[in-house]
């Protein structure tokens, strides 16, 4: 699937869990009814997905988690925070660079209108 059409989707799918649950939630709901809503809309997707970080040839655990991976190509970083710090963004550029991925998005469900939560990251 195209990734842009995959990330309007994922996008729009994020937009109807804040519509529906609104601000202020935990970041495990959030990230469990995005999952959820993703899964039951046919795309494949992977919660909590370990990435290692690759040294001298050695796979190294530790601890690198993506929140959600959807189709194989989409890096989906959930939080709910006041606001989104530049270590948030260089978290997900982390998870681009190690698991080989170009794009990402980063959704902060603690806001009043989604659309000011949601940043594009790019590799």
């Amino acid at each position: 699937m195209n990734i842009n059409i995959l990330t309007s989707k994922v996008i729009g799918l994020a937009f109807e869990v804040h519509s529906s649950l609104g601000p202020g939630l935990m970041e495990s709901a959030c990230k469990e009814t995005l999952f959820y809503l993703i899964r039951k809309n046919g795309l494949m997707v992977e919660k909590e997905k370990p990435i290692p970080l690759v040294f001298e040839q050695a796979k190294l655990e530790c601890g690198y988690r993506i929140d959600l991976l959807v189709e194989q190509q989409l890096v989906v970083e959930i939080k709910s925070v006041e606001s989104i710090h530049p270590f948030y963004i260089a978290q997900v550029l982390t998870y681009l660079r190690l698991g080989k991925f170009k794009l990402g998005l980063l959704i902060n469900f603690n806001v009043e209108h989604l659309r000011t939560g949601i940043k594009r990251v790019i590799l």
